[in-house]
C-alpha cells in the first residue's frame, strides 16, 4: 500500500495512506490531536504515581514521545506498552518532524531510541520511562487488570471496523484496573455503544481541531 509523508494543519507531519484516504494522525494537526485526546483527556488525570499505559497503534511514536515529555511535569513513573501489527519503516520515521515541532531537540536521542530499540523487550528510555513495543494484532492482546490508561489510536472504523468491536473493547475492559481509563479520538455512536455494552462508563468530550467530539471510557470499580 502506498504511503506518503504529509504536513498537517499545525505544521507537524504524519503518514497518509492514499488508498484508504486515511492518516496516522489528524490532518487538522497531528500534534494538536495527540495533546488534546491522549494527554489532556487521559494522561493529565494522573499525577505523582506509577502508571501503566497501553497504546493501541504505536505507529509513528508521536503519542509515546509526547507522553515521555509530559510525564516529568506530572511526576509520573511510566511503564508504556506500544502495540503495533505493522511497524513504521525507519526511513519514514526520519522524515517526521515531531522533535523539532515540539521544541524537544534535547530529546532527539530518546525519540530515536523509541524506534530503534528492540521489540518485545523492556527498554529504559529514561529512569522514569520504560517502553515495551510488541508486534501483535490487537485481537491477540491478553492482559488482565494490568493497565491504568489506554490510548486507543487504531485506524478509523471506516477503514478497519474490526478494530472497533465489542470483542476488542471487552479485551480492553479486561486489561484495565478498576477505575482505569480509555481515551480515543473516535466519537462514533457504534463505538460508544460497543464500549457501553462491555461495561464501560462513557463520556463524550469536546474533540480536537477538526472533530466535534471524542470519547473517554472508564472501567467502574
Amino acid at each position: 500500500m502506498k504511503r506518503e509523508i504529509i504536513t498537517t494543519s499545525d505544521g507537524s507531519t504524519t503518514i497518509h495512506l492514499p488508498e484508504w484516504n486515511e492518516q496516522y494522525h489528524s490532518k487538522h494537526g497531528a500534534i494538536q490531536e495527540a495533546k488534546h485526546v491522549f494527554i489532556k483527556s487521559g494522561l493529565k488525570l494522573f499525577s505523582n504515581t506509577n502508571l501503566t499505559i497501553l497504546e493501541i497503534g504505536f505507529g509513528t511514536g508521536l503519542n509515546c514521545f509526547i507522553t515521555f515529555l509530559e510525564a516529568p511535569k506530572l511526576n509520573l513513573n511510566i511503564q508504556y506498552k506500544g502495540i503495533e501489527a505493522y511497524p513504521v519503516f525507519m526511513e519514514e520515521i526520519r522524515k517526521l518532524n515531531y522533535v523539532t515541532e515540539l521544541n524537544a531537540n534535547n530529546y532527539q536521542n530518546e525519540f530515536d531510541l523509541m524506534h530503534y530499540c528492540e521489540w518485545n523487550k523492556v527498554v529504559n528510555i529514561s529512569n522514569t520511562f520504560h517502553l515495551k513495543k510488541e508486534q501483535l494484532f490487537f485481537d491477540q492482546i491478553n492482559l488482565n487488570e494490568e493497565l491504568d490508561l489506554i490510548y486507543f489510536d487504531a485506524f478509523g472504523a471506516r477503514v478497519q471496523p474490526e478494530l472497533w468491536t465489542e470483542t476488542i473493547f471487552n479485551s480492553m475492559f479486561k486489561a484495565l484496573k478498576n477505575n482505569g481509563i480509555l481515551v480515543t479520538y473516535s466519537a462514533k455512536g457504534s463505538v460508544r455503544r460497543a464500549m457501553q455494552t462491555v461495561g464501560f462508563v462513557v463520556e463524550r468530550l469536546p474533540g480536537p481541531p477538526g472533530k466535534r467530539e471524542m470519547l473517554r471510557a472508564t472501567k467502574p470499580s
